[in-house]
Order: C-alpha cells, then structure tokens, then sequence
C-alpha cells in the first residue's frame, strides 16, 4: 500500500466511490485511487475491507499507523469534518440534517437502478423504471432554482446524485427510458453536475463501454429496446 496520506480504494463503475472521489476532488485534497477488479478480489482488499465492498480510505496517520473508512456517507462525512476547502454540509443543523436524508433518498434510487439495469425481461424492467420515476419525481418538487441542490453551492446530495445521472448519460444512448420526462428543475440538475469538474473526473474515459460491457453480461432488457 502506498504511504499517500489518502488512497481512495475504488471500482471502475462503483457510484459510491464516485461519490468519495467527487468529495474529494471539491474539497482540493490531494489522493490517490487504487482501483480493484471486484471479481477477483485481492486478499490485502479482503483483510481491511469488513463487507468486502468499495471504497475504503486508508489514512495513513503521522505515527505511521493506517485507519481504514468504509461506507461512503462515512468517507464523505470524515472528509467533510477534517479537510480545508468550500463546506459541502449546511452550517444549519436542521438543514444539514435534511441534506442527509436525501443522500439515503440519494441510495434508494441506487437500489431500484441496479434492479433497473439488471432487468432481464420487460416486466421487471417496467417495476423498476415505474419505482424511478415516482422516486425523481419527488426530488423534482424538492429542487429550487438550481443550479444545484440546495442552490449556488455544490453539496453532498450534489455528489451523491451526480453518479445517478451519470448512469442516464450512457442510457440515453441506448434508448430511451422516460424516467425524466416532464421534470424541467432534475433536467437541469442534471445538465450542471455533468459539467462539473468534479463529477466529470470522477471516472475513467472508458466508463461509458465498461456500463455496456456489464449490460450485456447481464443481457439487460434495456439493451433490447435498441434493437
């Protein structure tokens, strides 16, 4: 393991990761990203990883020990407490609060976009797309005027829903599922996290054929609504 202060332990496609690194990258903490093959999961990965999954960040201390963070919402919430750069939470207790509860909002649509994705016939695509869309329409009555959540300043629930719709980008070129029809304030949500820089770099180049790749070992049903 290298001796960076940080290391992000990531997967190519992982949305949670890409939340960790999106944190990361708005806070200006330098880091480096060592990436798994979760197939294939290395023994080191296995003894300092206690559910298996991504990311983990491994703090190299000053005393030379190693602490190990898993689970996203931690990760973001350490990075939060301990690193310089713009404040990604509300000073507002209640506000803050409120923000939480939609980065767990933020992780049910998550669990319907894997049963969406993986979706082999039309009837379980159509349950999972039906949940979608009635989830992003109540964050459509959540928005204000943009351009991010909560307004001008880039959050949390920002870097948590930036991977969402990241999903959607590589979709849309498949065929189209509807889910955002009619909902102006999440399209333009949407447009503004995908210019982000952040949001952007949080990801490889290759990420859009990796999402295929892994829709077609899955014979997703989306991908025959292209043919």
């Amino acid at each position: 393991m290298s001796d960076a202060h940080l290391i992000l332990v990531s997967h190519h496609l992982c949305p949670y990761v890409q939340r960790a690194a999106i944190a990361l990258a708005e806070k200006g903490v330098p880091f480096e990203r060592r990436t798994i093959d979760l197939s294939a999961k290395p023994d080191w990965f296995l003894a300092i990883s206690p559910l298996g999954k991504v990311p983990l960040l491994v703090v190299n201390q000053a005393d030379g020990t190693q602490a190990v963070l898993f689970e996203s919402a931690v990760i973001c919430e350490y990075l939060e407490e301990t690193q310089p750069g713009s404040p990604l939470h509300p000073a507002d207790p209640l506000k803050r609060a409120q923000h939480r509860g939609w980065m767990e909002f933020g992780s049910s649509i998550l669990s319907d976009l894997w049963g969406f994705e993986t979706a082999r016939d039309a009837a379980a695509y159509e349950a999972k797309r039906s949940a979608l869309i009635d989830k992003f329409r109540r964050v459509e009555a959540e928005l204000g005027a943009g351009p991010f959540f909560a307004g001008e300043t880039f959050s949390l629930v920002d870097a948590v829903f930036a991977p969402i719709f990241r999903y959607f980008d590589v979709f849309d070129t498949i065929a189209s599922t509807g889910i955002f029809d009619g909902l102006s304030r999440t399209a333009q949500w949407r447009a503004a996290l995908t210019e982000r820089r952040s949001v952007r770099e949080a990801v490889g180049g290759d990420y859009g054929d990796r999402l295929r790749t892994f829709l077609k070992h899955h014979d997703a049903w989306l991908l025959k609504l292209s043919a």
